[in-house]
């Protein structure tokens, strides 16, 4: 049985070990809306206590909502665990496979967190069947 009095804190420094991560804080699969999730790591390789959930990721995001995620993830980064990186996760309702609207969230958060400096994992998208990384250079014909 899981003890709900200590912080989920894995250590996380493989994509396997960040999968693992996401299966625990997701599954049940489910969702009843589109969402990005933010789990920030810090110098050690454990997320930080608490997600952030950005609901209404719908649509293909616009690059100024994309700056304004890369500039959101600096402040935090800097503020909270200046030595760690962002952990990202697409959630939607639906089937297996890999939407154009998933691949632009993706491609598009891993461009611009780069651009601002901001390191991040290999994103990962849940829907209501799966759970599966979607890799950086997978996703180059994204939007």
């Amino acid at each position: 049985m899981t003890d709900l009095s200590e912080p989920f804190r894995p250590t996380i420094r493989t994509q396997a070990d960040l999968e693992r991560a996401w299966r625990h804080l997701m599954e049940p699969l489910g969702f009843s809306r589109s969402s990005v999730w933010l789990m920030l790591l810090d110098a050690d390789d454990r997320p930080l206590p608490g997600l952030t959930e950005v609901e209404g990721c719908d649509e293909a995001p616009d690059p100024d909502l994309l700056a304004g995620f890369a500039d959101l993830t600096r402040t935090l980064l800097d503020d909270l665990a200046p030595a760690g990186r962002w952990a990202f996760l697409l959630s939607r309702p639906g089937g297996t496979g890999v939407t154009e609207v998933d691949r632009a969230w993706a491609h598009g958060l891993v461009r611009a967190c780069r651009e601002a400096g901001v390191r991040t994992e290999v994103v990962h998208l849940a829907t209501d069947v799966d759970l599966v990384p979607l890799p950086y250079d997978a996703l180059s014909g994204a939007a």
